[in-house]
């Protein structure tokens, strides 16, 4: 045996290794217990209470459609009371009462909705313990290669999640839709991205790779948080607008998306999570362009990975201001947040996978 090759084997230890599989193994059998939780908060949720903000869209349209005109007198002059309006707010939505939660205002779906955030808790830990593991089998930063990247970035985005709920943010509402996409980002890390756990590559011996990869994963996380409550909002929004005009949804997205916050609280809570992360991830491309400068010896190669990165950058740009603009508001503003998106996920997967760059060392 080589030399290098016994200190790859001395550098690599295969206990923690396949004790972190386990784990992470484990983990996605936790998440997917709390999955079926958040379905039984969902499905077992009281029915009778989500039809509020229905009747008083459907209200308020009727209102609108055949405005009602009171006359007053007032000292022998009769006087007009003006109708009230239904106008849409200012992020582009109505003015609607938020839904009552997932668990639609029941004890029973609120019991169940309790269990499924212990089971997202537990999940947690046990996926974070596999990340630490992963790290200490080879005594490194757990994000060398595109499967430590998966792992890391999901459990990065429940903690997030978990979080808010600590802040006693009402985002339990959220729980559904995040479990269901990080367990399919695990399935992807565990099937098509698996790689070894092995020692880094020399380009990636630096203490960059702790500042600027750490706040790349983190930044992922909070712009999928983000990316969720845009989609949801885009739903909402439609379904509220329908209402509005008189139409009738099926009872199916009813019960689902009354129970959903107002579109315009959905707009609010995209744009702040999205808002407020947006300056590290300017953070995140100079550090990336430090990082290059002493590897590379250029600060910017226009390699892939870094023109990505930055026309993510622009896209975020151009979403918070199109927001903070009166004109772009709304359903606009939020295709905008989705392209902005669409670039971070291509930006990862998609440059990795299928373009060849100095970021290439990294591995499928």
């Amino acid at each position: 045996m080589t030399s290098a090759a016994a200190t790859t084997l001395a550098a690599t230890n295969e206990h923690l290794a396949s004790m972190s599989n386990t784990l992470v193994y484990s983990s996605m059998a936790v998440y997917t217990l709390a999955f079926f939780a958040y379905i039984f908060e969902w499905l077992l949720g009281s029915r009778s209470r989500v039809a509020r903000t229905a009747n008083a869209l459907t209200s308020k349209a009727d209102a609108k459609k055949a405005p009602s005109v009171t006359v007053k007198k007032a000292g022998g002059t009769a006087v007009l009371e003006r109708p009230q309006v239904v106008v849409r707010s200012a992020a582009g939505s109505r003015d609607v009462p938020d839904g009552p939660g997932a668990h639609g205002g029941d004890e029973q779906g609120d019991l169940y909705g309790r269990i499924a955030i212990s089971l997202t808790v537990l999940a947690f830990l046990v996926e974070l313990a596999g990340v630490i593991t992963r790290a200490a089998s080879v005594q490194r930063a757990p994000w060398g290669n595109m499967y430590e990247f998966n792992i890391t970035f999901s459990t990065v985005a429940v903690a997030v999640y978990l979080t808010l709920l600590a802040l006693k943010k009402n985002v339990r509402w959220l729980g559904l839709f995040l479990i269901t996409t990080v367990l399919l980002d695990l399935g992807l890390a565990v099937t098509v991205l698996y790689t070894a756990s092995e020692p880094l590559v020399p380009a990636l011996h630096s203490y960059w790779l702790y500042i600027h990869v750490s706040t790349a994963i983190f930044c992922g996380a909070v712009f999928y948080v983000g990316a969720v409550a845009t989609i949801l909002y885009l739903f909402k929004d439609a379904y509220e607008s329908k209402l509005e005009n008189g139409g009738k949804p099926g009872n199916f997205a009813t019960s689902v998306l009354e129970r959903l916050p107002a579109s315009a609280s959905l707009d609010k809570f995209a744009y702040r999570v999205n808002a407020a992360v947006f300056p590290l991830w300017t953070f995140t491309i100079i550090a990336g362009a430090i990082w290059a400068g002493s590897a590379w010896g250029r600060y910017w190669n226009w390699d892939p990975k870094e023109t990505w990165s930055f026309i993510t950058w622009v896209a975020y740009a151009c979403y918070l201001h199109a927001r903070a603009t009166a004109g772009w508001k709304g359903r606009k503003a939020a295709y905008l947040a989705m392209i902005a998106f669409g670039c971070w996920l291509f930006n990862y997967y998609g440059v990795n996978i299928f373009v060849t760059g100095k970021h290439s060392y990294a591995g499928v």
